[in-house]
């Protein structure tokens, strides 16, 4: 008598589901790291780009984790692992080599200070995110350490790109804004969490056409379109906070006419 064949399963579905954001985090600390090495060999543009592909699997390995419902306390931790090599070592050892060494300790001094900021952002993101979801998700505390790694690269990317309006002096630049990104790092400033915000249905065609659109401009203009999308973003911080603070008092407003209208009826 012929037994029932049974499927034999190394891994369940549900740890596959887990595994899979899981390599694309590894892969994106990888090219992290190798940002390193370019940076070490003088190869600064291919540094560059590597880390903005770590930028790019970043962004996509939480959206993929949550679609597929793979999403895993130990992905969380391992994406903020990630976050602080990819965006925290690997900005500070590129721009280092690249301009801080010229000033000796100080530029030294100015990367670990960097680092450490990226590393206390994340501690303190990984602990908030833990509450209940309200409006407030659709802001980060401080800008999120992705931001922060482009933004203390855009004097070599400004530099590697078409777009020359100023003359700078990169041995000021450098230090003041990589304290500058510091402080906004751990900071409580608003800004947007992009990866939140929720699109409605009917516009979901122009927001692939303006994925595509910048995609595009980034393949063939890189440094050009990352120093535009800088300077964009860097713009929107007030805004984001003004928008922030809007909303809060809005709210403010809505709980103490609730509060007035309960006191009226008793």
């Amino acid at each position: 008598m012929e037994q029932p064949k049974q499927n034999i399963k190394l891994v369940s579905n549900k740890n596959s589901r887990v595994i899979l954001p899981n390599i694309l985090t590894l892969f994106g600390v990888c090219i992290g790291l190798s940002s390193i090495k370019f940076a070490f060999d003088g190869n600064f543009e291919l540094a560059v780009i590597a880390l903005i592909v770590a930028g790019i699997i970043d962004g996509l390995d939480g959206r993929i984790a949550r679609l597929i419902k793979g999403t895993s306390k130990v992905g969380k931790e391992l994406d903020s692992l990630t976050d602080v090599i990819s965006f925290g070592v690997a900005p500070a050892f590129i721009m280092y080599f690249w301009s801080l060494v010229e000033i000796g300790r100080l530029g030294w001094l100015v990367a670990l200070i960097y680092v450490v900021c990226v590393a206390l952002r994340l501690a303190r993101f990984n602990i908030s995110s833990s509450g209940e979801p309200t409006w407030k998700d659709n802001f980060f505390e401080g800008i999120p350490s992705p931001a922060g790694g482009i933004l203390v690269l855009m004097p070599l990317i400004y530099s590697l790109s078409e777009i020359q309006l100023f003359n700078i002096n990169y041995q000021i630049a450098v230090p003041t804004l990589f304290i500058i990104v510091s402080i906004l790092l751990i900071s409580k400033i608003p800004t947007y969490a992009l990866k939140k915000i929720v699109v409605p249905r009917n516009t979901t065609i122009f927001l692939l056409f303006s994925v595509i659109l910048f995609f595009g401009l980034l393949f063939i203009y890189t440094f050009n379109t990352i120093v535009v999308a800088g300077t964009i973003y860097l713009l929107s911080i007030p805004v984001s906070a003004f928008h922030f603070y809007s909303i809060l008092k809005n709210k403010k407003s809505e709980e103490a006419e609730e509060t007035e209208h309960h006191e009226d009826v008793l």
